[in-house]
């Protein structure tokens, strides 16, 4: 589990970003796999997110997940609809007693909070959603409800630049949407580069004039901490588990 150092000194808020360790899972999903979306036993998913629950001292049905899918969409949670199913990539709330939550396996998880509102948010940004603007439309989406803002956030675990190789066309699509964006790409040989996710993200954040810290850990690299879907993918693995990053209002 790790804690970011700002959002920690908030007596009004609980987070955790929760590593791999622990848990129910076996074999692929070995640890707390808490991805619905994978193929892991139904059971050990549920008791994975049972264990999340009462660390993060909230009830049973008062964890909010999304159903990802790297959008820019973002949802606020209200009293008449945190039950219905949340088919976004971030997600809002001012209630009381309820934690948000994010699930990655290299997508960059953002933990947020509004101090003089007294709002948070979770972020699912992987390079599509942060691409699309998931961050800038999170920060508006708060900021609609009151222009007068003191923001903290924690960037977790993501896949780190030494591991995350695209190819000539992912580059491409960056620099035609900025020139400017050529500073988060480090070249490897003539068809491959080298993206800074994190880098990438942060920057976004910093134009909101946003208090940020990392959790600047590599889930590509730390296999015993993280799942990793690009690992899995090069290891020829048939399906990865998700880490979870979670957020409440005490």
């Amino acid at each position: 589990m790790f804690y970011s150092k700002n959002l920690k000194k908030f007596k009004k808020i609980k987070h955790c970003f929760f590593s791999r360790k622990g848990g129910f899972s076996s074999g692929l999903y070995k640890g707390l796999n808490c991805g619905r979306g994978s193929n892991d036993k139904k059971k050990n998913i549920n008791k994975n997110l049972s264990f999340v629950k009462k660390k993060i001292k909230v009830t049973k049905n008062n964890l909010i997940l999304m159903y990802q899918m790297h959008t820019n969409k973002v949802v606020e949670i209200k009293k008449d609809n945190f039950k219905k199913k949340m088919v976004c990539d971030a997600i809002i709330t001012k209630l009381n007693g309820f934690a948000l939550g994010v699930v990655t396996a290299d997508c960059v998880p953002i933990l947020l909070y509004d101090k003089r509102n007294q709002v948070i948010a979770c972020i699912h940004a992987g390079w599509k959603g942060a691409f699309k603007g998931v961050i800038e439309n999170t920060i508006k989406k708060i900021k609609k409800k009151n222009s007068n803002n003191k923001f903290y956030a924690s960037i977790g675990p993501c896949i780190g630049q030494k591991n995350y190789e695209v190819d000539i066309k992912f580059f491409r699509k960056f620099l035609i949407k900025s020139r400017k964006n050529k500073k988060y790409f480090i070249k490897k040989n003539d068809s491959k580069w080298l993206f800074n996710l994190r880098n990438f993200v942060t920057d976004k954040l910093s134009k909101f004039n946003v208090k940020i810290d990392q959790i600047n850990r590599d889930t590509f690299s730390e296999r015993q901490n993280f799942f990793s879907y690009r690992r899995s993918t090069i290891l020829k693995q048939r399906d990865y588990g998700r880490c979870i990053s979670v957020i409440s209002l005490l």
